[in-house]
């Protein structure tokens, strides 16, 4: 998606300027005084225009600024936007949370091009790009910080903000830890093992749901339905035409989709992977997340400390980037 014209940001040129940038605006906050631990309120924040320029150019400098453009009339709104106040609690710090209520501000709202809402952007180092549009899932939101994050990491340097639990006031530091999902899980792992075993992929894929549900960090569980979701989508292809397709017509999204999964389930991992980059590079839009979010699912099905999916994370974020 080009950015022309979304917002006239002067000092964003390539990628290792903005990271020259970055560098010298955190050392410039540090040499002031800046910088320091924020209370948890602060990694949520109400933006306007007046306020653009200092509240996500200058801190996109620092952290990840994750812009939600909502309005009040917008239903869908009113699911996402406390979905990512939620999630920008969780990742403490790793990203923060600006919203812009698009009534009160329609000069952003023209800058960025946004024909709907919600509408999720991001500035890093300066650099605006577009992540989602519309109410998505929690799973594929979750995955989009992990690489903005990522990418904010590796690229930029960006470490996140320090956060300052104790800030939260005598009632959070009471609270304590989230209580985590009791287990085990064992029967119901192993029910999906058998189910499996059966090529009974939807009785599988219930199975990793249940647990999921309920432990959604459950590491067994979601690699296990990556894989029993990818067997199900390969079982009833046609191999040769599924290749041949993919072959004939290169730029076919779904056909270079379905090649990718065949790969992969033959064990063509980096073939699978570097299909599915190019194909996002080549494309925009629907199309171009499309293929992102399979290669994420897939992602899922190798495992995240795999160094084949850490190169393709890596291949990922410069055609994005």
């Amino acid at each position: 998606m080009s950015m022309s014209g979304v917002v006239d940001l002067a000092a964003v040129k390539a990628a290792g300027e903005a990271k020259v940038k970055a560098e010298q605006a955190r050392a410039e906050a540090a040499r002031q005084g800046g910088g320091g631990a924020v209370p948890p309120s602060a990694l949520v924040i109400d933006v306007d225009e007046a306020g653009f320029e200092r509240d996500v150019l200058q801190r996109s400098a620092e952290v990840p600024v994750v812009i939600d453009f909502w309005a009040e009339w917008c239903e869908p709104c009113k699911q996402l936007g406390p979905l990512l106040e939620r999630l920008a609690q969780e990742y403490n710090g790793r990203f923060l949370l600006a919203k812009v209520d698009v009534d009160a501000n329609q000069m952003l709202m023209q800058q960025f091009g946004i024909q709907g809402i919600p509408a999720v952007f991001a500035v890093v180092a300066g650099q605006a790009l577009p992540l989602f549009q519309g109410a998505a899932p929690e799973a594929q939101i979750r995955q989009t910080l992990d690489q903005l994050i990522q990418v904010g990491e590796e690229r930029f340097g960006l470490t996140g903000i320090a956060v300052d639990a104790a800030a939260a006031g005598p009632e959070g530091a009471e609270q304590g830890p989230a209580e985590v999902p009791a287990g085990p899980y064992d029967a119901l792992l192993e029910a999906a093992v058998r189910a499996l075993d059966a090529n009974d992929f939807a009785g599988a894929v219930q199975a990793y749901k249940n647990v999921l549900s309920d432990d959604p960090a459950n590491t067994e569980a979601k690699l296990g339905l990556a894989q029993a979701e990818l067997l199900s989508r390969v079982r009833d292809m046609d191999p040769q035409r599924v290749r041949d397709d993919a072959a004939e017509k290169p730029g076919d999204v779904a056909a270079q989709i379905a090649a990718a999964d065949l790969d992969l389930v033959g064990g063509h991992v980096e073939d699978a992977f570097g299909r599915l980059v190019e194909t996002v590079r080549r494309n925009f839009g629907d199309d171009r997340d499309a293929a992102r979010l399979r290669l994420l699912e897939l992602f899922e099905v190798i495992g995240p400390e795999d160094p084949r999916v850490v190169a393709a994370r890596t291949a990922l974020a410069r055609v994005l980037f």
